[in-house]
């Protein structure tokens, strides 16, 4: 494990940053929009105020030159388990190989979908992404495969889905393992012969995707317990790459740290060149659970609560950070994982909005199911099973309303009148 001392020297400039984009559905072309806040090597060389990884206590500075990762654009480390990820991208990229992508959450899966795209031959080809835990079950064969005009109620327009978008390029589906298993087999015929049809169509379509896959749960296990199809895991498990937890490579902390603290305090008009050997050392010891996702989010913090040019972030233990059943728990792939929520909870979420929204009303053009896309019926069956009252929301203030539809949280009687 490195120490705070060794951390000065394993610094390096012109990469970015190993962590997964947090939005749930997205179209992407190989640009990422967070790459304007990764500084490169000339831009680093020339900028007075950039960050210089000095250690308080101990006054050294870092070497800045040429990336370990070059090539990889947004990745930071230099650690051996990083190296051997980098080298099975390489070797994949090159091919058009289904590759399926595990790790718990906040390990990057994301970074490492969008590297393979860019070093394959289909660079500079759409690279189209979808979270398939996001979409509701009922919305999730349309996005995927398009529908027609009136394939259902509600489908006013035809809509292309993801698969024809991606033609030509890279189609990146995000938690593959919360797929339905009524949907499952469409998803493996379009993968072997490279065509399905849109609902409402009896036409066959042809596509040229090259599909990368990516999960936080473990598929072999889901499929000894008959919830995830056997035919279709060993499909997506053509080239499987494991990325480590941030735990497995704590000599990558430091880098990762430079990287938020000069990409935060940029943005926040502040000047932070210094961080104290202390400091240091409690975060490369930490277990850190929620992985770079959640060291992001603790340094921006830090920033925050930093008024003088060295880091200031709170105790690991009083910023909330280390609950105990966490750190006593091993956290690994599966449903056993903290904080991994339920299909059901997130389809509770996205209703509970779309009612908010509307005032609790479900049909017409302004009701809850046309903010949806889908049936009356249907969210009439889903908000049934999910036991959602509407009628909490029939009387919400517009400011609550507006205030629900944001943040995806239940209504309360207080806020009703």
């Amino acid at each position: 494990m490195a120490t705070a001392t060794q951390w000065a020297t394993n610094m390096s400039w012109g990469n970015g940053i190993l962590s997964e984009n947090q939005s749930d559905v997205e179209t992407c072309l190989t640009e990422r929009e967070y790459e304007g806040d990764s500084p490169t090597l000339d831009t680093a060389e020339s900028t007075s105020s950039a960050l210089l990884p000095i250690v308080e206590a101990r006054g050294h500075q870092s070497p800045r030159g040429k990336s370990v990762n070059d090539g990889f654009a947004g990745i930071v480390g230099a650690s051996e388990t990083l190296r051997e990820v980098l080298k099975l991208v390489q070797i994949v990229a090159a091919t058009n190989s289904t590759t399926l992508i595990q790790g718990e959450t906040g390990t990057g899966k994301d970074l490492i979908a969008h590297a393979i795209h860019n070093l394959s031959s289909r660079c500079g080809r759409p690279f189209v992404k979808l979270n398939c835990a996001a979409i509701p079950f009922d919305l999730l064969e349309s996005e995927l495969f398009g529908h027609e005009k009136g394939a259902f109620t509600g489908a006013i327009a035809p809509k292309v889905g993801r698969f024809e978008l991606a033609d030509k390029g890279t189609l990146f589906l995000d938690e593959v393992g919360d797929i339905p298993l009524a949907l499952q087999p469409k998803l493996l015929r379009v993968l072997q012969e490279q065509e399905f049809e849109r609902l409402g169509s009896t036409r066959t379509r042809q596509v040229d995707v090259r599909l990368v896959a990516a999960t936080n749960r473990n598929l072999e296990d889901m499929v000894k317990r008959n919830e995830f199809r056997s035919d279709l895991y060993y499909r997506l498990n053509v080239f499987p790459i494991s990325l480590p937890p941030l735990r497995a490579r704590s000599e990558d902390i430091p880098a990762l740290v430079e990287h938020f603290v000069e990409m935060y305090a940029r943005r926040m008009g502040k000047q932070i060149d210094r961080i104290s050997s202390e400091t240091m050392s409690e975060l490369i010891s930490y277990s850190w659970p929620g992985n770079i996702r959640q060291l992001q989010n603790f340094i921006e913090r830090s920033v925050i609560l930093s008024a003088e040019n060295v880091l200031r972030p709170p105790s690991l233990k009083a910023a909330g950070e280390a609950p105990a059943e966490c750190q006593s728990q091993k956290v690994g792939y599966g449903p056993a994982v903290p904080f991994v929520r339920t299909r059901a909870d997130r389809e509770r979420e996205i209703i509970e909005a779309a009612l908010a929204e509307s005032g609790g009303r479900v049909a017409g053009p302004k009701g809850a199911a046309a903010k949806l896309g889908i049936p009356r019926q249907t969210l009439d069956s889903k908000i049934a099973s999910l036991g959602i009252d509407k009628r909490r929301f029939q009387n919400l203030t517009r400011y609550a309303q507006l205030l629900r539809a944001s943040n995806f949280v239940p209504a309360t009687a207080d806020e009703t009148r």
